[in-house]
């Protein structure tokens, strides 16, 4: 049978010095991937510099090295389409996915595999992904990054699969999709630019049936603060971060699930932000990010396509 390759995707914007503690986590893997390939959101902080003397000084055997300096920061969302574009170009079969703050354990990648493989043995074919257990630096539960489990989540568990949880979306900190997703479903919403890309992309990929998060599989976030976010906390300095998440996830409730899922979405940030006593003028810029949704309805790249503009 022939070895199934995986590529390593990893998008970074601005923190070279994590970056270099991602790259030294890839390189001390028990199952090295195929490719690395990372994706430089147009960084300012030398992130260039370092990568173009980590490619010519670069030699693990067997692996192939691919660095993507982006012209402009396209956010997390365009990054990994771009990286996972890339990867399937490159003929992986798995692209192993996260964030430039997240260090995968030493075994996370075997671990990740092989949860996977145990999964399609029990459910079949149609798998859409793997992902690890994202823990904090301290080894606490990573807060924001928390699987959404299916009502039997525990089905593989009673299976003798005690490793296995059925999750039905899962955040882009360490995600293992295989290539027939990509091409099933498609790329994420670079649009995006950030927020809410990875849940819309774990649920539209979990249609027919659910991903596993792998127990065994642990990648530490090292995120700052651990905790988690809600429309509450909105504030001066993260009020553009915050706009791009009423904008995104009111897009998807309302062209993909419907103008009630809409309203109701609407109605819960209006509520967190006043219980928050999230200033006014922040107020009305959600407000305002809530009608740009209204026309905000991205399309599927797919990479066996040509990509669009």
């Amino acid at each position: 049978m022939t070895k199934q390759t995986v590529a390593a995707v990893v998008v970074t914007f601005n923190r070279l010095e994590k970056l270099k503690t991602v790259l030294k986590s890839l390189e001390a893997q028990t199952t090295l991937p195929d490719q690395f390939i990372i994706v430089n959101n147009a960084s300012t902080d030398g992130t260039d510099v370092y990568l173009d003397e980590y490619q010519k000084n670069f030699s693990l055997e067997g692996v192939q090295l691919e660095i993507i300096h982006l012209p402009e920061n396209v956010g997390g969302a365009g990054g990994f389409s771009a990286g996972m574009r890339r990867g399937y170009e490159m003929g992986a079969d798995f692209v192993w996915i996260f964030d430039d703050d997240g260090y995968p354990q030493p075994d996370a990648l075997e671990k990740l595999v092989s949860g996977f493989s145990e999964a399609v043995e029990e459910l079949g074919p149609d798998v859409p992904f793997a992902c690890s257990m994202v823990k904090f630096i301290d080894g606490t539960i990573c807060e924001m990054n928390n699987p959404v489990p299916t009502w039997d989540w525990g089905r593989l568990q009673a299976l003798g699969h005690s490793n296995l949880v059925m999750v039905s979306a899962a955040s882009f900190v360490s995600v293992l999709v295989p290539r027939w997703v990509m091409e099933a479903f498609g790329l994420p919403y670079k649009e995006y630019f950030i927020w809410f890309d990875d849940a819309e992309y774990t649920m539209r990929i979990t249609r027919s049936c659910p991903g596993v998060e792998v127990l065994d599989s642990v990648v530490m976030h090292d995120m700052g603060a651990n905790k988690g976010v809600n429309f509450s906390m909105i504030d001066e300095k993260n009020a553009w971060k915050f706009a791009y998440g009423v904008r995104n996830q009111g897009s998807y409730r309302l062209h993909h699930e419907g103008k009630a899922k809409f309203l109701l979405f609407c109605a819960n940030v209006a509520v967190q932000m006043r219980r928050g006593n999230v200033a006014k003028k922040l107020r009305r810029k959600m407000y305002g990010k809530m009608l740009e949704a209204v026309r905000f309805n991205p399309k599927t790249d797919f990479p066996q396509e040509p990509l669009q503009a």
